[in-house]
């Protein structure tokens, strides 16, 4: 189930970092860039979640927080680099769900995302549904548990391993360079990172049973890089 989010972040180099994650994690993304036009866009369509930076121009993060809250009970992250525990009290008293500190993790953003909109969910009636992916050669994702079966046997894969595999798989046929999926899972830009990116891959095909010469999920595009050929059920 795609879920709407609003982003009201001022930096333009964090935004689109978030925006990016999240949309191709499957999220619809509004960006504002001032506190008056996230609120504007709160109140002109329907969201399933909010993320809001405190330090805002027009009007803060606080007084956003606060109004929205007044309109709605959708699920409200503050996303700020202020770590002041006076920052966090006040955020969390205007009705905020949860608080995240700069600098933080992508991948503890989006557990944080679906953790709230789970419970969002369970509060509006509305039915669970795992979001699982099967494909022929006997290969099942479960996104939302992040595990992987191969002929009914769970895989043990490393937190940078399935985040290889969600980016390739959740793009079937597109081709990512080694420089694409290391600044994009390691959010990072070296160049030893291409070398990271090959081992990785390497270690994900031979879990997978997924030869090189013969491959059934990821094929290597020789001299651009990788992408994935699985055929969904």
């Amino acid at each position: 189930m795609q879920a709407r989010l609003l982003l009201v972040e001022d930096d333009s180099e964090i935004a689109r970092v978030i925006r990016d994650t999240l949309t191709q994690g499957g999220y619809e993304v509004t960006w504002a860039t001032t506190g008056l036009e996230g609120w504007e866009d709160f109140q002109a369509a329907s969201y399933d979640l909010v993320l809001v930076d405190l330090m805002l121009p027009e009007m803060d993060g606080f007084t956003l927080c606060k109004n929205i809250r007044l309109k709605s009970d959708v699920p409200l992250i503050i996303i700020s680099a202020r770590k002041e525990d006076e920052d966090k009290v006040e955020g969390l008293g205007l009705g905020a769900d949860d608080y995240l500190a700069k600098p933080f993790s992508l991948v503890e953003l989006k557990a944080r995302i679906n953790s709230q909109l789970r419970r969002w969910r369970r509060y509006q009636g509305v039915p669970e549904t795992e979001d699982i992916s099967k494909y022929t050669n006997g290969l099942k994702i479960n996104w939302d548990q992040r595990k992987v079966v191969l002929f009914n046997e769970e895989i043990q894969l490393t937190v940078k391993e399935f985040d290889l595999l969600d980016v390739l798989a959740k793009h079937p046929g597109r081709t990512f360079s080694k420089q694409e999926l290391y600044e994009h899972i390691w959010n990072q830009i070296e160049a030893d990172g291409l070398h990271t990116v090959t081992v990785h891959i390497k270690s994900l095909r031979e879990k997978l049973n997924d030869p090189v010469k013969t491959p059934q999920f990821i094929q290597t595009v020789w001299g651009k890089g990788y992408k994935f050929i699985g055929e969904q059920k």
